[in-house]
């Protein structure tokens, strides 16, 4: 074990300086790691090195266990000793370099994208270095999907902090990131779909990215031909950009509507959140009453739904019930009231408000 100054004197053989990794106990009492007692005694001395008094002519080398799990402790417990970071410039460097190699750009994201992940100030470091300028031109001109996918890791971690992310829209972010969207791997499509869930954090964000062309579309399009990943990502991003009013009538013109139902019919719950705000407006409304079997999903989240779950779907038929006659017609065949009814006994504030109401519905009682 090497030396360490911030480990005890007493952890330190007397011969050599260094952490002892097998103490051992020599007969005149004092303790020496084994390596270099052993080397002290095949020299052919056989005096202790501290006391210098006459050993036995096999000495015995006794275990301190007592003290090797007391050293060992303490190396688990005692905080490392910080490294210094590297400098952002010079990695920012290598990412923008013509001369740098494909695994020198790699190595260099990747320690980017670790520090960046757990530590706000190096985030802002790396911000105020010109990294994300770096970073958009690795994704705009990668035709590695590793590259572009490690450069988009990176921009995700970028965006967590709020001061970061009007800045990265103002920077061109969104729109590299929905041309990973449209032409990445899998793995790209999902991260792009979660920075614009980052991004949408902010208010005025989730106007700018609705409003680009094809965003929209293509977290529609992910939502369609996505596996499990990708599809989450993209309901969650959908989530968070249709709080934004005219955002919920973009979604409904690419289509969601009848994707989001066909996802919540295969167990994703988010998918009926998403239908939760899509339902606050016209256009989604109208796109959902063409669905069939709409209602009978909705009701098996009533029945076997989440909490919020079922938050979402008594939120979607109350939007529907309340604006047609037909929808409401096809609740009560499929048991809505009845279902509702029991769901207003519940203790969850919400869901008891919401199931109340939409009984009022159904029972014809609302203006």
């Amino acid at each position: 074990m090497a030396a360490n100054h911030q480990f005890p004197d007493d952890f330190k053989c007397p011969i050599s300086l260094e952490i002892m990794s097998d103490p051992v106990i020599l007969s005149s009492g004092h303790t020496f790691d084994r390596a270099s007692i052993q080397r002290w005694l095949d020299a052919g001395h056989r005096t202790c090195p501290i006391t210098k008094l006459p050993l036995p002519e096999n000495p015995s080398l006794i275990p301190n266990h007592a003290l090797r799990s007391l050293i060992s402790n303490y190396a688990l417990v005692s905080p490392p000793k910080p490294r210094p970071y590297p400098e952002p410039q010079t990695l920012i460097f290598k990412l923008t370099s013509v001369s740098s190699s494909l695994d020198s750009k790699l190595n260099s994201l990747d320690q980017l994208t670790k520090l960046s992940k757990r530590d706000s100030a190096f985030r802002r470091k790396i911000t105020e270095s010109g990294a994300v300028s770096a970073v958009l031109n690795c994704i705009d001109s990668s035709e590695n999907p590793i590259l572009q996918e490690k450069s988009l890791s990176l921009l995700l971690n970028l965006s967590l902090d709020d001061d970061n992310k009007v800045g990265l829209v103002a920077e061109g972010a969104i729109g590299r990131v929905v041309e990973s969207l449209q032409t990445g791997s899998a793995d790209s499509r999902a991260v792009a779909a979660t920075i614009l869930t980052s991004l949408a954090v902010v208010e005025v964000n989730k106007a700018t990215i609705g409003a680009y062309p094809y965003a929209i579309r293509a977290l529609v399009a992910l939502l369609r031909e996505g596996k499990v990943r990708e599809r989450k990502e993209a309901a969650t991003a959908l989530y968070a950009l249709c709080s934004y009013p005219d955002n919920r009538r973009r979604a409904a013109q690419c289509g969601a509507v009848p994707i989001l139902v066909g996802i919540a019919d295969s167990g994703l719950e988010r998918a009926i959140e998403v239908l939760g705000l899509l339902g606050k407006s016209k256009e989604g409304r109208e796109a959902m009453e063409r669905v069939n079997g709409l209602v009978r999903v909705l009701v098996r989240v009533l029945k076997n739904g989440s909490a919020r779950g079922v938050d979402y779907a008594l939120l979607t038929l109350s939007s529907l019930c309340c604006y047609s006659e037909e929808m409401c017609v096809e609740a009560r065949r499929e048991g809505v009231l009845e279902i509702c009814m029991g769901l207003v006994e519940v203790e969850n504030e919400k869901i008891n408000r919401k199931a109340s109401s939409l009984v009022e519905v159904l029972r014809g009682n609302h203006s």
